[in-house]
């Protein structure tokens, strides 16, 4: 069993909570985490590169000039790759960089970066995510209470407009809903704030 503290927003301990292992997994994959950020990185390609190759650039077929009596080296068409403006050698074409892995070992794969989060102290659970004024001063004051200073992942258990509109003025802060929680952002984020029914609502 992990023991998690419980905060509220002014950084004040103000209970602690059992978290079993076994309901994230027991352990920490490094392989299947792995596998998800390879996925996920290459989900976010978009693959339209492309070149023209010596057949496609504009230009005349014909040798630029003889090939023996010049004096000069032997050249071909304006149109090869050795010259400028010609085309490109190992022509690059768009194509689909997507991966894909089933909905289990993505679940599994969030549960062992959250177990890592957890191990690690890097996991800030609130009491209740909320804010008495209507001002991104508010959110980053409950940072500094909580001793956040580096990038941030806050998620939501239910959807608050005020506290997006507070937050997302914050630099490397990023909102998300408990729902969409994923190893990537987990991961890339040195910090996840969640509030408590949230983290309950993951270890349901």
């Amino acid at each position: 069993m992990i023991e998690v503290p419980v905060f509220n927003m002014n950084g004040q301990q103000v209970e602690t909570i059992q978290v079993d292992e076994q309901k994230l997994g027991g352990e920490v994959r490094p392989a299947l985490l792995k596998q998800a950020l390879v996925m996920y990185h290459a989900n976010r390609r978009q693959g339209t590169a492309r070149t023209k190759t010596r057949g496609e650039v504009e230009g005349s077929t014909r040798k630029i000039y003889r090939q023996k009596g010049t004096g000069n080296a032997r050249m071909g068409p304006i149109r090869q790759p050795v010259r400028k403006g010609g085309g490109t050698a190992r022509q690059k074409l768009p194509r689909d960089f997507r991966q894909d892995m089933p909905r289990k070992a993505r679940r599994l794969a969030r549960n062992c970066a959250l177990l890592a989060k957890l191990q690690s102290n890097d996991v800030r659970v609130i009491d209740r995510l909320v804010i008495d004024e209507p001002k991104t001063r508010a959110v980053a004051r409950a940072f500094k209470a909580l001793g956040i200073d580096r990038s941030c992942l806050m998620a939501l258990d239910q959807r608050d407009e005020t506290l997006q509109r507070c937050a997302r003025n914050i630099d490397r802060t990023t909102l998300t809903r408990v729902e969409k929680l994923n190893a990537w952002d987990i991961l890339r984020h040195r910090t996840l704030v969640v509030s408590k029914a949230g983290l309950e609502q993951l270890l349901a």
